[in-house]
C-alpha cells in the first residue's frame, strides 16, 4: 500500500487501521529545558518495575533494605551501558577533531543514541558488583531483576514510537506505519552515504509502510512478563527465571532486529551486533536450562530455593527487627529456642511471607478470619475440657452407691 507524503514530522498515521496522530517529541519545556517524551516513557517504565519489584523481593528470599543499593547501581550502570555500547558500535558518529569534543558528543545522552543490551549489560555488571558489596544473592535477585527488565522494555519501546525511530523494513502488513519523520529518514538514509543505503537496504520506499517494530517488541515483553511472573511461583531453582527471560526475549530480538533498518553492524560487515549477540544468548540459556534441568530431575533436593534457607530467613528478620527497633543480636543466638522466632517463607502462596513487612498486593483477610475461628475454637475446647472435669456431686454420689 503506498502513502501521500506527510510534510508534518509530528504526524504517523497507520493507514489499514485508519488511525492519525499528531506527537511532538518534546513534551514540554522547564526553564528552557525541553522535556522529552521518550525519556519520560523510560523513567515511567523504571518506576513500573520497582512498584512491581520490591514487594516481590520476599517471593525470592531478598531483603528489600539490602538490595536496594543494588537496585540503584544496577539503573545508573544501565544507563552508562546502554550509551557507552550505542557509541562503541557507531563511533564515526561521534568522532571530532579534537578528544574533548569527542567525549563531549559521546556524553551528551540527549542528542538520542542508547542501546538496550549495552543497558542490560551495564545494569548486570553493576548491580551484581552491589550485591557482592552488600551481600545479596545474586541469582535470586537476577530473577526478580528481569521481570522488572520486562516492564521497563514493554513501556520504554513507545518512546521509539513518539520520536518515529527504530522502525523496520517495508511491509503490508495490516499493522504497518508511516510518519512525517519516518519518510524524511527514509529518504536521507538511503542516499548514497546514508546507512541504508551502506547496508543493502536503498530500495526502501518512503511511499510503502514500515514494520512497527517497537510494538513487536512491546507486546512480547508485556507477554513474557506475565507468563514468566506466573512460573515465578513455580520456579525449580534460583536462576531459571533468569535463563527465561535471556530465551524469551533474545528469541525476539533476532528476529525483530532482522526487521530493522537502524541496526548497529560490526564495522562494513552487514552483520548485526544485536542480531548476533540474541541468537548467542539464546543457544546458551537453552542449553544451560536443559542441563540444570536434567540435574533437578535426578536430585531435586539439592536445588533448594533461596527463600527456603536459614541465611535469607535470618537476613529478612534482622532488617525487620532493625525498622522496628528491636534488638537483633538474639538472631544469632545458638540456642534452638531463639530460631523459632524467625519467620520461616514458603514459596508456594505470596501470603506466607505477611509476617516480615506486612501482607503484599496479593494477600486476603482470610488469614485473619482463621486466626478468629482458632481463637473460638480453643475457647470451646477449654470450655469442654472444663466440663469433663468439673463433675456434680449428686452424680458422684450415685456413682458411688452403684459401686458399692
Amino acid at each position: 500500500m503506498t502513502v501521500d507524503r506527510i510534510k508534518d514530522t509530528t504526524e504517523i498515521y497507520f493507514p489499514e487501521l485508519g488511525w492519525r496522530f499528531h506527537i511532538d517529541p518534546t513534551a514540554f519545556t522547564v526553564g528552557g529545558i525541553a522535556i522529552q517524551w521518550y525519556g519520560i516513557l523510560i523513567t515511567t517504565g523504571l518506576l513500573l518495575a520497582l512498584l512491581y519489584c520490591f514487594p516481590k523481593m520476599r517471593r525470592f528470599g531478598l531483603d528489600a533494605d539490602r538490595a536496594v543499593d543494588a537496585v540503584i547501581g544496577g539503573v545508573l550502570g544501565g544507563i552508562i551501558g546502554a550509551r557507552l555500547y550505542y557509541v562503541i558500535f557507531n563511533f564515526s558518529e561521534f568522532k571530532k577533531d579534537s578528544f574533548g569534543e569527542t567525549v563531549k558528543s559521546a556524553v551528551n545522552i540527549r542528542s538520542g543514541g542508547l542501546a538496550i543490551y549495552g543497558g542490560i549489560i551495564g545494569a548486570l555488571l553493576v548491580g551484581l558488583l552491589m550485591c557482592k558489596i552488600r551481600k545479596v544473592r545474586k541469582l535470586p535477585m537476577l530473577d526478580i531483576t528481569v521481570l522488572g527488565f520486562l516492564i521497563g522494555q514493554g513501556v520504554g519501546r513507545w518512546g521509539n514510537f513518539v520520536n518515529q525511530e527504530a522502525f523496520g523494513t517495508n511491509t503490508s502488513s495490516f499493522f504497518g506505519m508511516t510518519g512525517g519523520e519516518i519518510q524524511n529518514t527514509i529518504i536521507r538514509e538511503t542516499q548514497e552515504g546514508g546507512s541504508m543505503y551502506a547496508h543493502d537496504q536503498a530500495t526502501m520506499m518512503w511511499e510503502k509502510t514500515v514494520h512497527p517494530c517497537f510494538l513487536y517488541e512491546s507486546l512480547w515483553c508485556i507477554i513474557g512478563f506475565i507468563i514468566l511472573s506466573w512460573y515465578s511461583k513455580h520456579r525449580k531453582y534460583d536462576g531459571q527465571i533468569f535463563l527465561m527471560y535471556l530465551s524469551w526475549y533474545g528469541i525476539e530480538r533476532a528476529f525483530v532486529e532482522g526487521l530493522r533498518t537502524d541496526s548497529l553492524y560490526i564495522g562494513d560487515s552487514n552483520l548485526r551486533i544485536s542480531q548476533l549477540l540474541s541468537i548467542v544468548l539464546v543457544v546458551v540459556s537453552v542449553i544451560l536450562q536443559i542441563v540444570i534441568y536434567s540435574k533437578y530431575r535426578r536430585d531435586p533436593e539439592s536445588f533448594q530455593l533461596y527463600v527456603g534457607s536459614e541465611e535469607s530467613h535470618r537476613l529478612i528478620e534482622e532488617s525487620r527487627r532493625k525498622r522496628m527497633g528491636m534488638p537483633v543480636e538474639d538472631i544469632y543466638s545458638a540456642d534452638d529456642d531463639e530460631d523459632e522466632d524467625i519467620p520461616v517463607y514458603d514459596d508456594d502462596d505470596d501470603d506466607d511471607y505477611d509476617s516480615v513487612i506486612g501482607k503484599d498486593d496479593e494477600a486476603s483477610d482470610k488469614s485473619d478470619e482463621d486466626a478468629v475461628s482458632e481463637e473460638e475454637k480453643s475457647e470451646a475446647d477449654e470450655d469442654g475440657s472444663l466440663n469433663d472435669t468439673e463433675e456434680d456431686p449428686e452424680n458422684k454420689e450415685n456413682e458411688s452407691e452403684k459401686g458399692e
